[in-house]
């Protein structure tokens, strides 16, 4: 399907740089495609045309899905502002709009990608809502997962750990005695804390940009535009969403991502102490024995050896 349109290639023109591994990311695409989802069924409400808005549902969907993501091949370089990218998900759901309701591609008939797909909406507010969605989703639905299962892994190691004696170091010589399982509580601690981190940024995540339009005062929307697509968002999404208070901030800073960034950094932090950590203890006097093959690791103790 030739779902790609002048702006598209004005950005491939533009931007001729960067590669497969710089595409934008696949999360944030389906992102696009939640919010226009979300804003084609709040604009039916203000007479939007059933007809022309469901087929945006639709186009919507499958880019949802993942099924058009080879219809997204701009990479992260480009404006500040990400027109590129939000062109590039408009004319793409605007031409499979046009698809699905036996129009010709390219037409700009009867879904026009401006007028219908990105109605009430601008790359000033569009792009900001959707690092935030994807970003809220990303995090519920994979990182804080992965960090619990991690955590529980290390809590079963800690507790079957829990008599094993030995001796604790400082500068890397003898200090005083300790259990094994009391020091790998301590990466317990550390995860557990992480977790905490990360879900502490959520709620500033949550709220999002849509409805701001070019500069944060709302031009070109109909009332209760914001609070509806947070609405939609979440209802597609089943996570809470709330339009930002303040859509000036909202547009003009990323400090909830900054803020996001700086919990995962703190996680990084520590994974990478307690990877050393567990490396040492498997190196230094042999306290762990390491399987090449696995993170199955125990401890180097008469009845522990044996895999």
């Amino acid at each position: 399907m030739g779902m790609l349109d002048l702006d598209f290639q004005k950005s491939l023109q533009n931007f001729d740089i960067g590669g497969e591994r710089e595409r934008m990311p696949e999360p944030l695409v389906k992102a696009f495609g939640v919010l226009k989802k979300a804003a084609a069924t709040v604009n039916m409400t203000y007479g939007l045309d059933p007809t022309i808005g469901n087929a945006i549902l639709q186009a919507s969907d499958e880019v949802i899905q993942g099924k058009l993501l080879d219809h997204f091949p701009l990479v992260v370089w480009q404006t500040g502002s990400g027109t590129q990218t939000n062109m590039n998900v408009n004319e793409v759901i605007s031409n499979r709009a046009i698809e699905i309701l036996g129009g010709d591609l390219g037409s700009k008939k009867p879904v026009h990608p401006n007028d219908h797909v990105n109605m009430s909406q601008s790359s000033n507010d569009t792009f900001p809502t959707a690092m935030h969605v994807s970003a809220v989703v990303e995090i519920n639905h994979r990182l804080i997962p992965a960090l619990i299962k991690l955590r529980d892994a290390m809590q079963a190691k800690s507790d079957e750990f829990k008599n094993i004696i030995k001796i604790g170091r400082t500068h890397l010589q003898d200090a005083t005695p300790l259990t094994l399982g009391q020091e790998f509580s301590g990466y317990v601690q550390q995860l557990t804390f992480g977790i905490e981190r990360v879900q502490g940024t959520l709620p500033r995540l949550s709220y999002l940009a849509q409805g701001g339009t070019a500069v944060g005062t709302g031009l070109n929307t109909r009332k209760g535009f914001a609070e509806n697509v947070a609405k939609e968002i979440s209802t597609i999404t089943g996570l809470p969403f709330l339009t930002a208070p303040n859509k000036f901030e909202a547009l003009a800073a990323h400090d909830a991502i900054v803020e996001a960034s700086g919990a995962l950094n703190t996680v990084a932090v520590s994974l990478m102490k307690i990877a050393n950590d567990i490396r040492f203890l498997g190196e230094y006097k042999r306290v762990m024995c390491l399987p090449d093959w696995s993170l199955a690791f125990v401890a180097c103790h008469d009845s522990y050896r044996s895999l």
